[in-house]
């Protein structure tokens, strides 16, 4: 069964397999594979200098891969079902500064045959930003409301957010967010939104990528990611955490006190430990101070078996 763009039904928004992309410097991205579901809303996180940008941009077709493929709903990104179908809010949030925001909105209808001028002007309302203001004369935290209006205006399927809400403050931060996940629940948008406040994670995005030194390291449900793990806490003698097959992601010591962030949740932990379940943070946290734990990679978020072009 296909939906009304061709799609198969169920299909990803974003799927990749085997991509890499090499700069003079180094390797950016290497051998990342996954798939994300549509209408989902995704964290992407890691350290600066991980690949996040990489990835957004390599969706966005701004950069091309060195290996591997990535689809956009079952398209390469350079295609036109895909391109119509993406919007891309960049760090640096380009956008002409002679402009009104009047006029970068108009600019917006012009250029996008599904676009929702009453969306758009409900985003620059809501952060108190006048359409009659040039965008040169903004604050940095309203250039990002504009930028943001204009994704969300084009009605896109798959929303791009490279550290959207770095420059707001935190109560429009909290709002802003609160507008772009109501957003996209209405309209089954998928969102992936690179971030780097983990504490906002919980309960706002049900799909996790964590990259680290261009590879991924986590990948697939939040609810999955976090039921496969314990923290664990004991005497720091005596007390092995990797005692009965767990998988130690992370270990901390404190005084006489030993704290482990463990997975294999399935199995018994064994006597002399106060077990508790991890919150998203401490699971994500646990995973960015340790570079050498195994990956976790979620049924759902595996890649399909393509040929890889290398």
């Amino acid at each position: 069964m296909t939906d009304e763009n061709g799609d198969i039904a169920g299909s990803s928004a974003l799927e990749a397999t085997g991509l890499g992309r090499k700069y003079r410097r180094g390797w950016a991205l290497r051998d990342v594979a996954f798939r994300l579901p549509a209408g989902c809303v995704c964290a992407l996180v890691g350290p600066n200098g991980s690949g996040k940008s990489t990835l957004l941009s390599l969706a966005a077709d701004l950069l091309a891969p060195t290996t591997g493929i990535l689809r956009i709903f079952g398209h390469a990104p350079s295609a036109p079902e895909a391109r119509a179908r993406i919007a891309f809010v960049a760090q640096d949030k380009p956008l002409y500064p002679r402009f009104t925001v009047a006029d970068t909105l108009r600019l917006g209808r012009e250029l996008n045959p599904r676009w929702d001028q009453r969306a758009a002007e409900r985003v620059v309302a809501e952060a108190d930003v006048p359409l009659a203001a040039r965008v040169g004369s903004l604050s940095g935290g309203q250039r990002t409301c504009v930028a943001l209006a204009l994704a969300l205006g084009k009605r896109a399927e798959l929303l791009l957010l490279d550290e959207p809400m770095s420059d707001q403050d935190p109560l429009r931060r909290r709002r802003m967010m609160g507008a772009l996940m109501a957003e996209a629940a209405e309209h089954g948008t998928t969102v992936v939104i690179s971030t780097h406040v983990l504490a906002e994670l919980d309960g706002v995005c049900d799909h996790l990528l964590l990259i680290g030194d261009g590879r991924i390291r986590l990948a697939g449900e939040s609810d999955a990611i976090q039921s496969a793990h314990r923290l664990i806490t004991g005497a720091r003698d005596g007390l092995d955490p990797g005692a009965g097959g767990h998988t130690v992601v992370e270990r901390r010591t404190t005084g006489r006190q030993l704290t482990a962030l463990v997975r294999s949740a399935t199995a018994p932990v064994g006597d002399g430990w106060i077990v508790r379940e991890p919150s998203l943070e401490d699971v994500l946290l646990g995973y960015l101070r340790s570079p050498d734990a195994p990956p976790l990679i979620t049924a759902g978020a595996r890649a399909s078996s393509r040929d890889v072009v290398r």
